[in-house]
């Protein structure tokens, strides 16, 4: 018999260790269930318009000149097609058409056309000199007298005609753009782009054409003088052999290249133009918009300039920039695209698409001489130069989170990629700005202002260099002052040499217009 046998259990007291791992696997399996249900939505969340969408398999790898235009309406594939003037016939310049019609059965024809010759320098700067004084705005018997509370959009043009179709493609699909006088500042007289910018019927346009470019100066002052010092060159050396600006490398050492020290120069010049010397706009005290040849803008970006200007009286009183563009790898309108934050402008950030008024430019103006001898050839490490020195009111920005205006150039002035006309980028935004319309993200009814994350304070910073040459200086400074009076004082002081077409005041007025420069210290 076991010892066991007979023996009564006694069960032990109930402690709950079974109930509560019963209780702890439920609510881990209800807290891993509701994680997974999470994770779904928000998968689904961002990417239920990419599983609809029947051209998902091309949209962001097809980067094709099809792909591209697929995405565009048809009506505007007229200012993606290129018409260049810029080649010849074969041989003596004639073409041979098939006559099927004539009594012997198919001939060819010869029809013989003129080779077309691009315009010599001395043209172009008639041209320039034409178009400047004519001020001519273009479609305004369609559209209308430019009203005071509308956008003026100013863009820089340089050479990059690609990248220009497709920025006016996608200002052609904006809101209310028939309301905006669009003005193209060029630092480079071409034909071609003249003709794609005077194809556009959409809004009213102006051109207005730097008037002391590389392009027209290539053997002089603001181009390259021959007997410049050259870049590299020690100061010793460049005092012995007495080229032009010896005594003033830039700070880290080196003498002017004009290729950079362009941009600076047409930056304020046709900021100047705009604000205080061109007939239609010189009374305008609405918002003026900084756009570039290789910006692409969204469909509601003017739609969001003007509620963001309604909004700063109680978003941010304090400032005086708007800015509709950023610098980001990755656009999540998801979350951003009705959502501000308000910052101190600071140029690396906030210099595309970025937006202010004749009060801002007038203290900028009143500023110019930080501007113009600050040594940076980068127009807008100056701005923020003069914003920290000089301006009593800082500039201050509202930025939009959810960018309306992209970068879409591959290469530029500081970049220079294997392909300088990539489809990628372009067919990137054009993606992204899709899924953004089909998911209602564009257009909101309402701005959310954002806290921003902790920035640290913008130290005061010594300029880039490449701008130590006091020529520049002075011809940066001129181009605040009037028209007629910066051209005088150049041409007194023997900087420019006036073309023909050219009406100067009499001598006594240029005696003034000197006096002037001697008290004013410029």
């Amino acid at each position: 018999m076991s010892k066991t046998r007979g023996r009564i259990l006694i069960p032990l007291p109930n402690t709950g260790a079974m109930g509560r791992k019963r209780n702890n696997f439920y609510m881990r399996s209800l807290f891993l269930l509701a994680l997974c249900i999470f994770g779904l939505l928000q998968y689904h969340n961002f990417n239920y318009l990419d599983s609809r969408d029947n051209v998902l398999g091309d949209a962001v790898t097809n980067d094709s000149d099809d792909a591209i235009l697929a995405m565009v309406p048809a009506t505007l594939h007229k200012y993606l097609t290129p018409h260049s003037r810029n080649h010849t016939a074969s041989g003596a310049g004639a073409a041979l058409l098939l006559n099927a019609s004539s009594p012997g059965g198919v001939t060819a024809t010869t029809l013989s056309f003129d080779v077309y010759h691009p315009p010599n320098i001395t043209e172009i700067k008639r041209q320039i000199v034409r178009y400047n004084d004519m001020q001519l705005v273009l479609n305004e018997d369609t559209f209308g007298p430019l009203q005071n509370d509308s956008v003026i959009i100013v863009v820089q043009v340089h050479t990059r005609i690609t990248y220009l179709r497709h920025l006016i493609v996608s200002l052609a699909q904006a809101q209310d753009i028939s309301k905006v006088l669009l003005v193209f500042s060029h630092d480079y007289y071409d034909d071609d782009i003249n003709d794609l910018v005077q194809q556009i019927d959409f809004c009213k346009v102006l051109q207005i054409f730097y008037p002391y470019s590389i392009q027209t100066h290539a053997n002089e002052f603001p181009g390259v003088d021959p007997n410049d010092c050259p870049r590299n060159i020690k100061k010793e050396q460049a005092l012995l052999s007495n080229c032009n600006n010896a005594m003033h490398p830039d700070l880290y050492g080196h003498y002017r290249e004009a290729k950079f020290t362009q941009t600076k120069h047409h930056w304020i010049w046709k900021a100047n133009r705009v604000f205080n010397e061109l007939e239609v706009t010189r009374f305008h005290t609405g918002l003026v918009l900084f756009l570039e040849e290789d910006h692409y803008v969204a469909e509601d970006f003017l739609y969001l300039l003007a509620m963001m200007q309604q909004r700063t009286k109680d978003l941010c009183p304090q400032c005086n920039v708007l800015s509709l563009g950023t610098y980001l790898k990755t656009f999540n309108y998801y979350t951003y695209h009705s959502k501000v934050e308000v910052m101190p402008w600071v140029s690396s950030k906030h210099n595309m698409g970025f937006a202010f008024n004749r009060t801002t430019w007038t203290n900028i103006r009143k500023c110019a001489r930080h501007f113009c001898t600050y040594d940076d050839y980068n127009w807008d490490w100056s701005l923020q130069h003069v914003s920290q020195q000089c301006l009593q009111r800082k500039l201050h920005a509202m930025i939009v989170k959810g960018p309306r205006v992209f970068h879409i150039g591959e290469c530029g002035v500081h970049h220079k990629n294997k392909n300088c006309e990539s489809n990628q980028v372009i067919s990137k935004v054009q993606h992204v700005l899709r899924i953004a319309r089909n998911s209602h993200q564009l257009f909101p009814r309402s701005l959310t202002l954002t806290v921003p994350s902790l920035m640290k304070k913008s130290k005061l910073r010594k300029g880039n260099g490449g701008w130590g040459d006091l020529r520049d200086h002075e011809l940066c400074l001129n181009m605040t002052l009037s028209n007629s009076s910066w051209i005088i004082t150049l041409y007194c002081l023997g900087s420019v040499q006036p073309s023909r077409s050219e009406e100067f005041e009499s001598r006594a007025t240029a005696k003034q217009s000197l006096q002037q420069k001697n008290r004013y210290g410029y």
